[in-house]
């Protein structure tokens, strides 16, 4: 038998979804008989694998010990190095800088060194995470970026913030702005690109066209031209759909890849820019609430926006 009393991280949750995280030892098949049977208890009561938890709620499970045996206490997190920039932190979030060659999750090949690793190995040196009295949250990364994209992302402390900043980027009411250099100079100096994307699962790459076809998700990308060197043009891209390679694809069909980008580009226009990886960047974050954002209100109308943009000395040294 194992009582647990429910934190504020676990809250809001579904009793079978913290049960399967909780206990990794437990089958789901004995999970649910095991609700059925009244083997799981909720406050001394009967419960529904649907029955959402509350802080304060205990749990009481009557299962033998061998379904509660927890791995060795060996974080993999604290392999990674503890080096961040960070752009803004509080007691819910960070908001960080991730520079171009970092991951930030661990990939199918698995890299001790990611960027979820170095928060979780920072907030956990800082006395911040405490893993052994988690029953199932882990600090979280809120957005993610491609490997050899820089710029913002967001991680959240607890459940609650990251509750909300999940909700919040769902509907649309955070503006991420992107800078990135394209070769060649654009037709109109701004304008608001239309179109549909397919992915490619086992090309990891995607495919633009102007009509939609079957699994194909429509988009939408407005860029703004900021500077013009030579052949080509820095750009400020506000994203309108979050799609995979969007920035890069999108662009690249109309004729204008991202400098530096070995994926949609091509190796005769990238050898003239000397540019390891795309030349693509988050650099700023504006929070736009429009509905209620409970501990994180404070965050509504600030903006964030990264300073060292690493291809912005290269382009500037192009001749005119």
């Amino acid at each position: 038998m194992k009582s647990v009393t429910i934190g504020e991280n676990d809250a809001g949750q579904r009793l079978d979804k913290f049960l399967t995280k909780a206990y990794r030892n437990l089958p789901q098949a004995m999970l649910y008989k095991s609700i059925r049977k009244k083997d799981i208890k909720l406050n001394g009561k009967r419960c529904d694998i649907s029955t959402r938890l509350n802080a304060g709620d205990v749990l009481t499970m009557y299962l033998k010990d061998e379904f509660f045996q927890q791995e060795p206490e060996e974080y993999d997190f604290l392999k990674a190095p503890l080096k961040l920039n960070i752009l803004f932190e509080d007691e819910n979030i960070l908001i960080l800088d991730k520079k171009p060659g970092l991951i930030v999750h661990p990939d199918e090949n698995y890299h001790f060194d990611s960027l979820i690793a170095r928060v979780q190995h920072y907030l956990y040196d800082k006395g911040e995470y405490r893993p052994q009295e988690e029953n199932s949250f882990a600090p979280a990364l809120v957005n993610r970026i491609d490997r050899n994209t820089g710029g913002i992302v967001m991680a959240a402390k607890n459940a609650e913030s990251l509750r909300i900043l999940n909700e919040k980027v769902k509907n649309r009411e955070l503006k991420k702005l992107y800078l990135c250099i394209v070769c060649g100079r654009m037709e109109e100096k701004s304008a608001t690109l239309e179109g549909y994307l397919e992915k490619n699962e086992s090309q990891n790459r995607v495919y633009i066209s102007s009509h939609g076809a079957p699994g194909a998700k429509s988009i939408r990308t407005h860029y703004r031209v900021l500077e013009e060197r030579g052949a080509y043009s820095l750009l400020e891209i506000d994203l309108l759909t979050g799609r995979t390679h969007q920035i890069r694809a999108h662009l690249a069909s109309i004729g204008h890849p991202l400098a530096g980008d070995g994926k949609y580009g091509t190796n005769r226009q990238n050898k003239k820019t000397g540019l390891p990886y795309q030349a693509l960047y988050s650099y700023k974050l504006r929070f736009e609430f429009t509905s209620p954002a409970g501990i994180l209100e404070y965050l509504n109308h600030r903006e964030f926006e990264a300073k060292e943009i690493w291809f912005l000395k290269d382009f500037h040294s192009w001749n005119a």
